[in-house]
Protein backbone atom coordinates (compact mmCIF):
# COMPACT_ATOMS: atom_id res chain seq x y z
CA UNK A 1 0.00 0.00 0.00
CA UNK A 2 2.93 2.25 0.77
CA UNK A 3 4.86 1.44 -2.34
CA UNK A 4 1.56 2.42 -4.38
CA UNK A 5 1.33 5.61 -2.71
CA UNK A 6 4.70 6.17 -3.35
CA UNK A 7 4.26 5.39 -6.88
CA UNK A 8 1.55 7.53 -7.88
CA UNK A 9 3.34 10.22 -6.02
CA UNK A 10 6.50 10.15 -7.89
CA UNK A 11 4.01 9.82 -10.95
CA UNK A 12 2.48 13.28 -9.81
CA UNK A 13 6.10 14.70 -9.66
CA UNK A 14 6.95 13.31 -13.31
CA UNK A 15 3.72 15.12 -15.16
CA UNK A 16 4.17 18.38 -12.79
CA UNK A 17 7.73 18.10 -14.19
CA UNK A 18 7.41 17.79 -17.28
CA UNK A 19 4.30 20.37 -17.67
CA UNK A 20 6.79 22.64 -16.39
CA UNK A 21 9.41 21.89 -18.64
CA UNK A 22 6.94 23.30 -21.76
CA UNK A 23 7.14 26.04 -22.91
CA UNK A 24 4.71 29.14 -21.67
CA UNK A 25 2.94 29.54 -25.07
CA UNK A 26 2.20 25.48 -25.59
CA UNK A 27 0.58 25.65 -21.84
CA UNK A 28 -1.61 28.49 -22.74
CA UNK A 29 -2.62 26.37 -26.03
CA UNK A 30 -3.32 23.70 -24.29
CA UNK A 31 -5.17 25.62 -22.13
CA UNK A 32 -7.13 27.27 -24.12
CA UNK A 33 -8.10 24.25 -26.50
CA UNK A 34 -9.35 22.60 -22.91
CA UNK A 35 -11.38 25.85 -21.94
CA UNK A 36 -12.73 25.94 -25.72
CA UNK A 37 -13.65 22.20 -25.66
CA UNK A 38 -15.20 22.73 -21.95
CA UNK A 39 -17.25 25.34 -23.42
CA UNK A 40 -18.25 23.45 -26.26
CA UNK A 41 -19.58 20.59 -23.62
CA UNK A 42 -21.97 23.66 -22.02
CA UNK A 43 -23.46 24.47 -25.14
CA UNK A 44 -24.24 21.47 -25.83
CA UNK A 45 -25.81 20.33 -22.45
CA UNK A 46 -27.86 24.03 -22.92
CA UNK A 47 -28.75 22.75 -26.66
CA UNK A 48 -30.67 20.04 -25.12
CA UNK A 49 -32.07 21.95 -21.93
CA UNK A 50 -35.61 23.76 -22.34
CA UNK A 51 -36.13 26.44 -22.98
CA UNK A 52 -35.65 26.92 -26.30
CA UNK A 53 -34.67 30.26 -27.77
CA UNK A 54 -36.28 29.81 -30.98
CA UNK A 55 -37.43 33.92 -31.40
CA UNK A 56 -33.98 34.89 -30.81
CA UNK A 57 -32.19 31.62 -32.92
CA UNK A 58 -34.51 32.95 -36.05
CA UNK A 59 -33.46 36.44 -35.26
CA UNK A 60 -29.72 35.70 -34.93
CA UNK A 61 -29.91 33.73 -38.28
CA UNK A 62 -31.73 36.75 -40.09
CA UNK A 63 -28.89 39.00 -38.88
CA UNK A 64 -26.10 36.99 -39.97
CA UNK A 65 -27.36 35.74 -42.82
CA UNK A 66 -28.31 39.85 -44.06
CA UNK A 67 -24.97 41.25 -42.66
CA UNK A 68 -23.17 38.80 -44.42
CA UNK A 69 -24.89 38.80 -47.62
CA UNK A 70 -23.45 41.55 -49.63
CA UNK A 71 -20.30 41.13 -48.88
CA UNK A 72 -20.87 36.66 -49.91
CA UNK A 73 -22.25 38.44 -53.32
CA UNK A 74 -19.35 40.45 -54.55
CA UNK A 75 -16.80 37.99 -53.31
CA UNK A 76 -18.28 34.98 -54.80
CA UNK A 77 -18.91 36.47 -58.23
CA UNK A 78 -15.36 38.74 -58.61
CA UNK A 79 -13.45 35.11 -57.18
CA UNK A 80 -15.47 33.02 -60.58
CA UNK A 81 -14.23 36.04 -62.55
CA UNK A 82 -10.52 36.10 -61.71
CA UNK A 83 -10.56 31.82 -61.12
CA UNK A 84 -11.78 32.05 -65.04
CA UNK A 85 -9.34 34.56 -66.23
CA UNK A 86 -6.64 33.25 -64.52
CA UNK A 87 -6.95 29.70 -65.58
CA UNK A 88 -7.94 30.55 -69.40
CA UNK A 89 -4.54 31.08 -70.81
CA UNK A 90 -2.94 28.27 -69.16
CA UNK A 91 -5.59 25.97 -70.87
CA UNK A 92 -5.65 27.01 -74.17
CA UNK A 93 -1.71 26.49 -74.03
CA UNK A 94 -2.40 22.86 -73.56
CA UNK A 95 -5.56 22.78 -75.76
CA UNK A 96 -8.13 22.52 -73.07
CA UNK A 97 -10.04 25.47 -73.23
CA UNK A 98 -13.29 23.58 -73.50
CA UNK A 99 -12.25 21.94 -69.99
CA UNK A 100 -12.18 25.46 -68.48
CA UNK A 101 -15.69 25.62 -67.17
CA UNK A 102 -15.42 21.46 -65.87
CA UNK A 103 -12.10 22.91 -64.21
CA UNK A 104 -13.68 25.87 -62.35
CA UNK A 105 -16.54 24.21 -60.99
CA UNK A 106 -14.46 21.40 -59.38
CA UNK A 107 -11.87 24.07 -57.76
CA UNK A 108 -15.34 26.14 -56.62
CA UNK A 109 -17.10 23.48 -55.52
CA UNK A 110 -14.44 21.59 -53.79
CA UNK A 111 -12.49 24.16 -52.10
CA UNK A 112 -12.61 27.58 -53.11
CA UNK A 113 -15.66 28.67 -52.79
CA UNK A 114 -16.35 27.02 -49.09
CA UNK A 115 -12.92 27.99 -47.52
CA UNK A 116 -13.12 31.83 -48.87
CA UNK A 117 -16.33 32.13 -47.87
CA UNK A 118 -15.85 30.53 -44.35
CA UNK A 119 -12.93 32.90 -43.69
CA UNK A 120 -15.54 35.84 -45.08
CA UNK A 121 -17.86 34.81 -42.52
CA UNK A 122 -15.08 34.45 -39.81
CA UNK A 123 -13.70 37.94 -40.34
CA UNK A 124 -17.54 39.40 -40.50
CA UNK A 125 -19.52 37.40 -38.37
CA UNK A 126 -16.87 35.85 -35.95
CA UNK A 127 -15.81 39.41 -35.50
CA UNK A 128 -19.18 40.97 -34.82
CA UNK A 129 -20.17 38.28 -32.26
CA UNK A 130 -16.90 38.46 -30.03
CA UNK A 131 -17.27 41.81 -30.26
CA UNK A 132 -20.97 41.83 -29.12
CA UNK A 133 -20.75 39.45 -26.07
CA UNK A 134 -17.87 41.19 -25.06
CA UNK A 135 -19.71 44.24 -24.47
CA UNK A 136 -22.65 42.45 -23.14
CA UNK A 137 -19.85 41.01 -20.18
CA UNK A 138 -18.13 44.63 -19.81
CA UNK A 139 -21.60 46.01 -19.40
CA UNK A 140 -22.44 43.55 -16.93
CA UNK A 141 -25.04 41.99 -19.17
CA UNK A 142 -24.32 38.48 -19.14
CA UNK A 143 -23.89 38.95 -15.21
CA UNK A 144 -27.24 40.66 -14.79
CA UNK A 145 -28.74 36.86 -16.86
CA UNK A 146 -27.28 34.84 -14.54
CA UNK A 147 -28.73 36.13 -11.65
CA UNK A 148 -32.21 36.57 -12.88
CA UNK A 149 -32.80 33.18 -13.98
CA UNK A 150 -31.94 33.47 -17.81
CA UNK A 151 -29.76 31.35 -18.81
CA UNK A 152 -27.02 33.18 -20.83
CA UNK A 153 -25.38 30.18 -22.29
CA UNK A 154 -28.78 29.13 -23.70
CA UNK A 155 -29.77 32.69 -25.11
CA UNK A 156 -26.85 34.10 -25.77
CA UNK A 157 -24.31 31.45 -27.30
CA UNK A 158 -26.52 28.37 -28.05
CA UNK A 159 -28.57 31.05 -30.59
CA UNK A 160 -25.55 31.92 -32.26
CA UNK A 161 -23.79 28.68 -32.39
CA UNK A 162 -26.75 27.39 -34.47
CA UNK A 163 -26.99 30.40 -36.30
CA UNK A 164 -23.80 30.15 -37.67
CA UNK A 165 -23.83 26.37 -38.36
CA UNK A 166 -26.98 26.70 -40.28
CA UNK A 167 -25.88 30.17 -41.90
CA UNK A 168 -22.85 29.30 -43.32
CA UNK A 169 -23.61 26.58 -45.90
CA UNK A 170 -26.54 28.49 -47.11
CA UNK A 171 -23.77 31.12 -47.86
CA UNK A 172 -21.41 28.95 -49.52
CA UNK A 173 -24.05 27.65 -51.95
CA UNK A 174 -25.31 31.23 -52.88
CA UNK A 175 -21.53 31.97 -53.28
CA UNK A 176 -21.19 28.83 -55.42
CA UNK A 177 -23.97 29.96 -57.73
CA UNK A 178 -22.59 33.22 -57.97
CA UNK A 179 -18.91 32.08 -58.61
CA UNK A 180 -20.35 29.64 -61.67
CA UNK A 181 -21.82 33.21 -63.03
CA UNK A 182 -18.61 35.22 -63.10
CA UNK A 183 -17.02 32.08 -64.36
CA UNK A 184 -19.90 32.13 -67.16
CA UNK A 185 -19.49 35.96 -67.65
CA UNK A 186 -15.65 35.81 -67.90
CA UNK A 187 -15.89 32.43 -70.64
CA UNK A 188 -17.86 34.83 -73.01
CA UNK A 189 -15.87 37.86 -72.45
CA UNK A 190 -13.71 36.80 -75.31
CA UNK A 191 -15.75 34.13 -76.93
CA UNK A 192 -19.15 32.78 -77.10
CA UNK A 193 -20.57 29.85 -75.21
CA UNK A 194 -24.30 29.65 -74.21
CA UNK A 195 -25.74 29.07 -71.21
CA UNK A 196 -26.79 25.36 -71.54
CA UNK A 197 -23.56 24.40 -72.55
CA UNK A 198 -21.85 25.97 -69.93
CA UNK A 199 -24.59 24.18 -67.08
CA UNK A 200 -23.97 20.70 -69.11
CA UNK A 201 -20.34 21.21 -68.78
CA UNK A 202 -20.33 22.33 -64.91
CA UNK A 203 -23.23 19.16 -63.83
CA UNK A 204 -21.28 16.93 -65.81
CA UNK A 205 -17.87 16.67 -64.23
CA UNK A 206 -19.59 17.19 -60.74
CA UNK A 207 -19.79 13.83 -58.87
CA UNK A 208 -20.80 12.89 -55.21
CA UNK A 209 -17.48 13.18 -54.10
CA UNK A 210 -17.22 16.54 -54.99
CA UNK A 211 -20.57 17.88 -53.14
CA UNK A 212 -21.32 15.99 -50.61
CA UNK A 213 -17.85 16.59 -48.68
CA UNK A 214 -18.04 20.06 -49.25
CA UNK A 215 -21.43 20.53 -47.51
CA UNK A 216 -20.32 18.52 -44.57
CA UNK A 217 -16.87 20.53 -44.20
CA UNK A 218 -19.16 23.68 -44.42
CA UNK A 219 -21.45 22.56 -41.19
CA UNK A 220 -18.46 21.95 -39.42
CA UNK A 221 -17.29 25.37 -40.36
CA UNK A 222 -20.16 27.00 -39.42
CA UNK A 223 -20.14 25.44 -36.04
CA UNK A 224 -16.45 26.49 -35.16
CA UNK A 225 -17.27 30.28 -36.47
CA UNK A 226 -20.41 30.62 -33.80
CA UNK A 227 -18.38 28.86 -31.12
CA UNK A 228 -14.81 30.50 -31.18
CA UNK A 229 -16.72 33.78 -31.49
CA UNK A 230 -19.00 33.01 -28.38
CA UNK A 231 -16.47 31.58 -26.80
CA UNK A 232 -13.96 34.42 -27.02
CA UNK A 233 -16.87 37.10 -26.74
CA UNK A 234 -18.32 35.12 -23.57
CA UNK A 235 -14.99 35.30 -21.37
CA UNK A 236 -13.68 38.25 -22.73
CA UNK A 237 -11.47 40.98 -20.66
CA UNK A 238 -12.59 43.87 -18.73
CA UNK A 239 -12.88 47.42 -20.56
CA UNK A 240 -12.84 48.22 -24.32
CA UNK A 241 -9.04 46.38 -24.55
CA UNK A 242 -11.30 43.41 -23.57
CA UNK A 243 -13.88 43.85 -26.42
CA UNK A 244 -11.15 44.65 -28.86
CA UNK A 245 -9.52 41.56 -27.87
CA UNK A 246 -11.99 39.31 -28.05
CA UNK A 247 -13.00 40.60 -31.43
CA UNK A 248 -9.41 39.94 -32.92
CA UNK A 249 -8.86 36.67 -31.61
CA UNK A 250 -11.82 35.34 -32.14
CA UNK A 251 -11.29 36.24 -36.20
CA UNK A 252 -7.63 34.72 -35.87
CA UNK A 253 -9.07 31.06 -33.86
CA UNK A 254 -11.99 31.02 -35.98
CA UNK A 255 -9.57 31.28 -39.74
CA UNK A 256 -7.15 28.58 -38.19
CA UNK A 257 -9.66 25.87 -37.11
CA UNK A 258 -11.24 26.41 -40.72
CA UNK A 259 -7.79 25.62 -42.29
CA UNK A 260 -7.63 22.89 -40.16
CA UNK A 261 -10.96 21.31 -40.38
CA UNK A 262 -10.59 21.56 -44.44
CA UNK A 263 -7.14 19.65 -43.89
CA UNK A 264 -9.31 17.02 -41.85
CA UNK A 265 -12.06 16.73 -44.68
CA UNK A 266 -9.77 16.56 -47.40
CA UNK A 267 -8.00 13.68 -46.39
CA UNK A 268 -10.83 12.17 -44.72
CA UNK A 269 -12.51 12.22 -48.23
CA UNK A 270 -9.42 11.04 -50.15
CA UNK A 271 -9.62 7.74 -47.86
CA UNK A 272 -13.30 7.25 -48.70
CA UNK A 273 -12.38 7.93 -52.49
CA UNK A 274 -9.69 6.06 -52.93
Amino acid sequence: MVFRRKRKYREKIIKRSIWQQLPEESQNFFIETANILRFAGQFFVELVTPPYEHKEMIRQTYEIGYRTLALVSITGFILGLVLTLQSRPIMIAFGAESMLPSMVSISVIREVGPVITALICAGKIGSSIGAELGSMRVTEQIDAMDVSGTRPINYVVATRVIATTLMVPILVFYADALALLGSYVALNLNSEMTISLFLNKVLGSLGFMDVIPATIKTVFFGFAIGLIGTYKGYYSGRGTQGVGKAANTAVVTSSLIIFIIDLLAVQVSNLLMY
